[in-house]
């Protein structure tokens, strides 16, 4: 039996494609920091071993898969190397599992997650799949009819897979350490299309994502406007669900209800139902899948107190603040919306100082925690302090768990807390201070 040791296991991909390995009957352990993660539940839940860095770790007989966050320099890699052990990244071993069998790959700037999770919802309700999202949930089978995972365009990771099948949510600057501009995005993503075998499923509502073309897969649109193949219409929300049909080729299709409520989120599903339409998904199956969907784990997770609703979400760039405070707004039509935001890199605060300062403006109240340093970048040439100046005079600071007691005081609002470093702790936090 082949045995695996991921480095940087905890990670949102490491840790569903352990749990993937390890469902498919492999052996599998891995090393990371003793810092508590979300995404190490599901791993021990599956007594997987989780180990702290050490080069005593890596014993013969292993393969060893090193995530993404890490290069060829860490010990336990160069130990590896020096054992002759077979070695891969993380995206290389992701590229070799899609290879085997039928794929679909789930990308975009925004939206990966959320539409990899309704994806492996609505599919496995009439196939038997593999899954893996970036939220740490992964569930592996060794005779799956379909692989779905998410992939990200970071370092053109991407560029690492052949799928057969790809959903593009959206085409945006982010990653502004890696990428130049817009126009080297969107070349990153028309490589990845140009890979894609057989279908591209893609936003035609998207101004960048709607420049994509291939020379041999089938490209078919989804969004709102009348232009694109797949369209929704007449939809409405309410606190409880949004409803909606679904045109394909100006046709009616079929009525759905979710328990989703940002335009985006709809936007999502649409491309979720125009991929199973495409791979023969019965409508009743794809309804039926719809209506118990369930948000991925820190995308829009709501908690209620007295009046108010407590948000813990993973937006960490303007369009995505802007997004979920916009889905605050129509499900909860009559409360305040309060946005609490950890900005995630020196370098993306700086390059959208104004941007962000635009979307935070559209909440009603804004907090700010200080600036998340991830591990390719423990400092910057920006503070919290100026994102709070171009945001608005009133904006305030927050600084620990002391502050918690000017929160507790607000009433009938909705109290976002985004940003994809550990600002959920801090959630949870303030959740068990309210109960004390």
């Amino acid at each position: 039996m082949e045995k695996f040791h991921l480095i940087g296991i905890k990670g949102s991909g490491m840790s569903p494609l352990a749990q993937i390995l390890h469902d498919m009957g492999y052996y599998v352990q891995g090393s990371d920091i003793e810092t508590y993660f979300f995404t190490q539940k599901k791993l021990e839940d599956r007594n997987i071993k989780i180990l702290a860095y050490s080069e005593k770790n890596i014993e013969e007989g292993l393969t060893i898969i090193l995530g993404n966050a890490f290069n060829e320099e860490h010990i336990e890699y160069v130990r590896a190397k020096e054992l002759g052990l077979t070695t891969y990244t993380y995206s290389e071993f992701l590229g070799k599992i899609a290879d085997k069998i039928k794929s679909i790959a789930i990308t975009g700037a925004h939206g990966k997650t959320t539409t990899t999770t309704m994806a492996s919802t609505i599919f496995k309700n009439a196939k038997d799949i593999s899954y893996l999202i970036g939220d740490g949930t992964g569930l592996g089978k060794k005779n799956s009819d379909l692989f779905i995972f998410e992939a990200c365009e970071y370092y053109r990771h991407f560029l690492h897979y052949r799928p057969n099948h790809a959903i593009v949510t959206n085409v945006d600057f982010d990653h502004p350490d890696y990428f130049k501009d817009e126009s080297d995005v969107l070349d990153a993503f028309q490589s990845f299309v140009n890979q894609v075998r057989d279908a591209v499923v893609y936003c035609g509502d998207d101004l960048l994502a709607s420049k994509l073309k291939s020379s041999s897969a089938q490209m078919i649109s989804y969004g709102f406007k009348d232009s694109n193949d797949y369209q929704v219409r007449n939809l409405e929300t309410s606190e409880e669900a949004s409803k909606f049909d679904v045109y394909k080729h100006g046709e009616f299709f079929g009525k759905f209800v979710m328990r989703v409520f940002g335009l985006h989120e709809i936007s999502n599903a649409l491309a979720v139902i125009a991929m199973a339409d495409i791979n023969g998904i019965p409508l009743e199956k794809m309804q039926e899948a719809a209506k118990n969907y369930k948000n991925a784990q820190r995308r829009f997770i709501e908690y209620k107190f007295k009046n108010n609703i407590i948000v813990d979400d993973y937006a960490h760039h303007p369009r995505e603040i802007e997004a979920t405070i916009n889905t605050a707004r129509r499900k909860y039509k009559d409360k305040n919306v309060v946005a609490i935001f950890q900005p995630h890199t020196f370098t993306r605060t700086e390059a959208f100082l104004d941007g962000f300062a635009q979307s935070l403006r559209k909440a009603d109240d804004v907090y700010l925690y200080p600036i998340f340093a991830s591990a390719r970048e423990t400092s910057g040439n920006v503070s919290i302090e100026d994102l709070r100046k171009v945001v608005d005079e009133n904006a305030k600071v927050i600084r620990g768990e002391e502050d918690f007691s000017t929160l507790s005081k607000l009433e009938n609002s909705v109290i976002l807390f985004m940003g994809a470093g550990d600002i959920n702790k801090y959630q949870q936090k303030f959740l068990k201070s309210l109960d004390n």
